[in-house]
C-alpha cells in the first residue's frame, strides 16, 4: 500500500544538480521547479520521478486532483513494471510544493499551471531523452491537462491522456449551478480569496485512509480528510475551464477517459461509498468527454471510487487491465534508446564484459547492441517526439476502435470487456440521462 510517512519539511540537503531523494524514499527522486513569483511570493512545483529496471523512450506523467499529491506507489509500480519510465507533479500550491505563505491549492486561472506542465513534459522529453509521453491525470487534474494538451497540441509534447475521473463539471443540480456560478464568479473578480461554504466533509476521506475506513496512508497535513477552504477564485478558475470543455477541444492523440458507473447523491453518506464516485456525477464525464477530440474511449467501472486506482483490489485490477489494453492499442511499446543511456538513470554494465559476450571480440564494437534491434533501432518507431502509435500496432488483437472510429469528430470509441456496454450509450442518450438526472 502507498504511503507518505514524512512531511516535506523534512528535507535533505539538496545535491548540486537538483535532484533529492523524494520522501517516499528510494527509489523516487525529486526536483524542484523554480515558477518564480506570484502575490503571495515564490512558486515552485515538484517533479518525482521514478526509473524503470531499464533504459526506456517511453515515460508517463501523472498529474493529481483537487486537495491531493502523488503518493499512489503502486500506479507508478503498474508503469515500470511495463517498461515506462514514472514522473508525478506536484503543482503549485500542493503537496510537496506547498510553501508556508501560500493559500493551499489556490489559483485564479487554469492556466496557471501551464509552466510546470512545459517544464516537467520538457525535462521528460529532452533533459531525460524520452520520445513517447503518455499524461495520467485525475480529477481536477483531468481538467487541467486536457485544456493544456490542447493549447499545445502543435508542439508535439503528448502522446496519449488517460483521464481518471476527471472533473468536468459541478456536482450540482443544473438548475442551481448556473445563478450559483454567476454569482461566485463575481464575487471570484473582486474577493478571490474569499471561502465559499460548500458542505465539505471527512466521509471520502475516510473511505481511503487506512487509520479509518480505507487502505491507504497518506500524509493529511497534504490531504487533510475535510480538505481545504474553496476559494472563489479557485471556483471562478474551475468553472471557465468547464465552459471550455463544452466549446470543445481539438486534442489529436488517444484520450482514454475512466469512471466508476455509478456516483453517491450529494450529501448522502451511506455504503455506496465505498464503491461509487462520492466527489463527481459520472454522468458529466460522460456526457461531456466526446468534447475533447477526435479520438475519445469511455469506460465505466462497476464499484469504482472516486479515484478508480484507489478503488478495492478487484476493481482497480480491471482499471489496470483496461488501461493496459489501451496502451497497448494506441502507445508505442517502450523501447530503449539508442545508445541505451540516459541522464538521470544508473550506468548500465558494460556489456562486451558479459560472460555470454566475451566470446564474441567485436560484439561490443557492434552499435545495434544497445539499441536492441526490432525495437529501438527502427526509424519509424518511436523515435519521432510526439508521434502515434505505428498502423501495424493498431490492428493488433487488443486494439479497441475500428479506424472510423478515430476519424468521427466527438464520437467515443467502443469499450472493451471491462467495460460495461450498457453504461456507454450515443451521446444524445448520455445527455438526456445527465440532464434528466440534474433536473431531479
Amino acid at each position: 500500500m502507498s504511503t507518505s510517512p514524512v512531511s516535506p519539511d523534512a528535507r535533505p540537503e539538496v545535491p548540486s544538480d537538483g535532484v533529492e531523494q523524494d520522501i517516499l524514499g528510494p527509489p523516487y527522486q525529486r526536483q524542484t521547479i523554480d515558477l518564480g513569483r506570484d502575490d503571495e511570493g515564490p512558486v515552485v512545483a515538484t517533479l518525482v520521478s521514478r526509473r524503470a529496471a531499464t533504459p526506456t523512450r517511453n515515460a508517463v506523467l501523472y498529474v493529481h486532483g483537487f486537495v491531493d499529491y502523488f503518493f499512489q506507489t503502486h500506479l507508478a509500480d503498474f508503469y515500470v513494471e511495463r517498461g515506462w519510465d514514472f514522473y508525478a507533479i506536484d503543482l503549485r500550491k500542493y503537496g510537496r510544493s506547498l510553501l508556508p505563505h501560500q493559500t493551499p491549492n489556490f489559483c485564479r486561472s487554469l492556466t496557471e499551471y501551464f509552466p510546470e506542465l512545459d517544464e516537467a513534459a520538457r525535462i521528460i522529453r529532452e533533459q531525460d531523452r524520452h520520445d513517447v509521453l503518455l499524461v495520467n491525470a485525475h480529477s481536477t487534474g483531468g481538467l487541467i491537462t486536457p485544456l493544456w494538451a490542447h493549447e499545445r497540441r502543435d508542439r508535439g509534447l503528448v502522446d496519449g491522456l488517460f483521464l481518471n475521473s476527471p472533473f468536468f463539471d459541478f456536482n450540482v443540480a443544473w438548475l442551481a449551478r448556473r445563478p450559483a456560478m454567476a454569482a461566485i464568479t463575481r464575487l471570484g473578480r473582486r474577493q478571490p480569496y474569499r471561502i465559499i461554504p460548500v458542505g465539505a466533509t471527512t466521509a471520502y476521506g475516510r473511505s481511503l485512509h487506512a487509520d479509518h475506513e480505507g487502505e491507504w496512508r497518506f500524509d493529511l497535513t497534504l490531504k487533510p480528510l475535510r480538505g481545504f477552504g474553496v476559494r472563489a477564485g479557485w471556483l471562478t478558475a474551475v468553472w471557465e475551464g468547464h465552459r471550455r470543455i463544452r466549446a470543445g477541444l481539438d486534442i489529436q492523440v488517444p484520450v482514454l477517459v475512466a469512471s466508476s458507473a455509478a456516483s453517491l447523491r450529494r450529501g448522502q453518506v451511506n455504503e455506496l461509498i465505498h464503491r461509487a464516485d462520492a466527489v463527481l456525477d459520472v454522468a458529466h464525464m460522460a456526457r461531456w468527454a466526446p468534447r475533447l477530440g477526435r479520438h475519445v474511449t469511455l469506460v465505466r467501472f462497476d464499484g469504482g471510487l472516486h479515484d478508480l486506482v484507489l478503488s478495492p483490489p478487484p476493481v482497480r485490477a480491471k482499471v489496470f487491465a483496461e488501461l493496459e489494453r489501451w496502451m497497448g492499442a494506441y502507445l508505442p511499446k517502450p523501447a530503449p534508446p539508442d545508445d541505451a543511456e540516459q541522464p538521470g538513470r544508473p550506468a548500465q554494465p558494460d556489456k562486451a564484459a558479459q560472460p555470454s559476450d566475451a566470446a564474441q571480440p567485436d560484439k561490443a564494437a557492434q552499435p545495434s547492441d544497445a539499441a536492441q534491434p526490432g525495437e529501438a533501432a527502427q526509424p519509424g518507431e518511436a523515435a519521432q517526439p510526439g508521434r502515434l502509435a505505428q498502423p501495424s500496432r493498431l490492428t493488433q488483437p487488443s486494439r479497441l476502435t475500428q479506424p472510423s472510429d478515430a476519424a468521427q469528430p466527438g464520437r467515443l470509441t467502443q469499450p472493451s470487456e471491462a467495460a460495461q456496454p450498457a453504461e456507454v450509450a450515443r451521446q444524445t442518450d448520455l445527455e438526456k440521462r445527465a440532464d434528466q438526472s440534474a433536473v431531479r
